[in-house]
């Protein structure tokens, strides 16, 4: 599928996007906007599971979200570096896909290949929107509107959060699609995300909506200040 879409996430790995802001997707996608996810690497290092697995899991996730687009760039796991032909392949998707909003894990994270995979997105951000840069199509400059950043395993204080409430079961959902990942088996290995989790997500997620006043909301930050028009609107 090709097209504009409104919103594109990023996250290193199949999963990283589901974690921090599957309910922010979900919820755009049910009001008619145009949502999708990049994965730059197949997970190929993960502990348990396979990449045929993770893939399947990716578009059952996908499924769930009701995303227009999933794409994986097949970037090596662990191998995220600051290169500039990773960063002309991503900003080749910015072009193709045109997004007014761009999401990206949290620089500070304990897995380095989420802090990486938010540099690398930065970079391509602005390499995609400078009319002379040169990606392998012919792709016309594109300037993304937005770039906000969402959390994975980090607990920050987020600068603005977006109430999933009603659509927390969802988010739950999509994530519990990842079989390999989140629920343990005889036949993987212990790790920190099958050992309770998504029950972390869903308490940080708890966390955030208590601190706005609502149910369940997603966290996320701005590095550029955000404009308010109306200070007694909604």
């Amino acid at each position: 599928m090709t097209g504009d879409l409104d919103i594109l996430a990023f996250g290193a790995h199949p999963d990283d996007v589901e974690i921090g802001m599957a309910g922010t997707l979900i919820l755009h996608t049910q009001k008619g906007y145009k949502t999708g996810i990049c994965d730059l690497t197949l997970a190929e290092l993960s502990s348990n599971g396979n990449v045929e697995i993770r893939q399947r899991e990716a578009e059952q996730a996908a499924k769930v979200m009701g995303l227009q687009e999933r794409l994986n760039l097949e970037l090596p796991d662990r191998g995220l570096r600051l290169t500039e032909s990773y960063i002309q392949k991503i900003a080749q998707v910015i072009r193709k896909y045109k997004p007014a909003i761009v999401f990206l894990p949290h620089p500070e994270d304990r897995h380095p290949d989420h802090g990486n995979c938010s540099r690398l997105v930065e970079e391509s951000v602005f390499s995609a929107g400078i009319r002379k840069y040169r990606v392998e199509e012919e792709l016309a400059a594109h300037r993304v509107g937005k770039v906000y950043y969402y959390f994975i395993n980090g607990y920050e204080h987020p600068h603005f959060t977006v109430d999933i409430s009603g659509v927390s079961d969802k988010k739950k959902e999509s994530l519990k699609a990842y079989k390999s990942q989140f629920i343990a088996s005889d036949e993987g290995v212990e790790t920190p995300l099958n050992n309770g989790y998504i029950e972390a997500v869903e308490a940080r997620d708890t966390l955030f909506g208590k601190e706005a006043g609502v149910k369940c909301a997603e966290g996320f930050v701005s590095k550029r200040p955000l404009v308010i028009d109306d200070l007694l609107g909604d």
